[in-house]
């Protein structure tokens, strides 16, 4: 591949949703130069690395929404790519199950979402169908998701890669090339990376927990904030996981966008449990104890952090409850399988949700693309967006020829 430094399109950020984005556009328009640009090492690093590697339904989503939109065409798109390019991936079902009465109205909506959302398969169960799927599972009613599963999203994000450098002449994804600046020109923007500088006529944004800096430093007045929060896994041991065949989820708490402490069957085959959702002192810190001076400085000096917090301090101070003692979080699993014991489970990875806040401390749960000047900037793109990744990046590939007129 030719290693120039001038392109049509740059996109910043080799996550999936950059990597779909830009190989969306290859696609469509194979005389297009474009190059992908990842500060870290290797693609895939950040949120898509931490991803538990569900493939998701779009069950939950409000009816109408770009998340309900783009879900299950995204499913459908990713499910028969993992199947041309031998990605292995499993459609394993899953079930969301209620453990007592006060739930069962936020399962009632769940399924009412599902229905206008067309979730394909989805059937009302009872106790004697959650036990018959999950024998180890105790709940009083659930929701049957049959057409959810797992993979691993890295590797879908490695295919993409590849496949953008084999389209068109010159495409490249270049790694360990933070971007630090732009200098913007009539006809182009001079793109000022940690290993050189870059021309493009035109920028798309995908930098996921760094999407609101990016933008602002292009001049966008984005008027919200990323701020991080952690989530944090336990895994069964080996025995342990026999308990679990595949997905088991509670029922959510709909005010937030996060899904709840479930298990996960991940691709290789042990058994994920958590997360659970805390405020993060520094954007990329996957450590209890990580702290950065800036990423904390600039979540705790935006007012919509402090609306928030004091919105929801009850949440808040319980999820990090939890997030140090493991007798609680162990307490929280035994409401689905109330067999477990402290042995059963062991600390193990974590991940950091981007997740934008207005200033007046609403949680944005829909997703935020904005565009200016020669630039689209993806805002926010939380869960689902690994799943809908493709579907994403036909949306981004359409605004690119309505607004670059490409």
């Amino acid at each position: 591949m030719t290693q120039g430094t001038d392109f049509d399109i740059i996109v910043v950020g080799g996550g999936i949703v950059g990597l779909a984005s830009a190989y969306k556009i290859t696609l469509g328009h194979p005389e297009i130069r474009l190059a992908v640009l990842e500060k870290e090492g290797k693609v895939a690093v950040h949120q898509t690395g931490h991803d538990s590697g569900v493939i998701h339904s779009g069950l939950y989503y409000e009816p109408g929404s770009n998340k309900a939109k783009t879900c299950s065409n995204g499913r459908k798109q990713l499910v028969a790519f993992a199947k041309k390019h031998q990605i292995p991936h499993e459609i394993c079902g899953k079930i969301i199950v209620a453990t007592e009465e006060s739930e069962l109205p936020d399962l009632e909506r769940v399924w009412h979402n599902g229905l206008a959302n067309e979730v394909e398969g989805i059937e009302k169960i009872g106790l004697d169908q959650i036990k018959k799927i999950e024998p180890n599972c105790t709940g009083i009613a659930g929701i049957l998701v049959p057409c959810t599963g797992i993979i691993d999203f890295v590797e879908v994000a490695n295919k993409l890669a590849e496949l953008i450098e084999k389209k068109g002449d010159g495409n490249n994804v270049f790694v360990s090339h933070e971007v630090v600046g732009f200098d913007k020109h009539d006809f182009y923007t001079r793109i000022i990376t940690s290993q050189g500088d870059f021309k493009a006529r035109y920028i798309i944004n995908c930098a996921g927990l760094q999407s609101d800096r990016i933008a602002r430093m292009d001049g966008v007045d984005t008027k919200l904030r990323i701020i991080p929060f952690r989530g944090d896994y336990y895994q069964l041991t080996e025995e342990a996981s026999q308990k679990v065949n595949n997905l088991i989820y509670p029922v959510p708490d709909l005010t937030f966008p996060f899904l709840g402490i479930h298990f996960t069957r991940i691709i290789d085959g042990s058994v994920e449990c958590g997360p659970n959702a805390v405020f993060s002192f520094k954007r990329e810190g996957y450590g209890k104890t990580d702290f950065s001076w800036t990423d904390a400085w600039e979540s705790l000096t935006y007012r919509g952090t402090w609306k928030l917090f004091i919105r929801h301090w009850r949440y808040g101070l319980s999820e990090y409850a939890r997030a140090f003692s493991k007798k609680l979080f162990l307490s929280r699993l035994r409401r689905l399988i109330p067999s477990l014991g402290p042995d059963d489970i062991i600390a193990s990875t974590s991940g950091v949700r981007a997740q934008a806040i207005g200033a007046r401390g609403k949680i944005i749960d829909d997703f935020k693309i904005e565009r200016k000047g020669n630039s689209i900037h993806v805002l926010n793109a939380p869960s689902p967006a690994a799943t809908a990744a493709l579907a994403i990046g036909d949306h981004i590939c359409k605004m690119s020829e309505e607004y670059f007129k490409l």
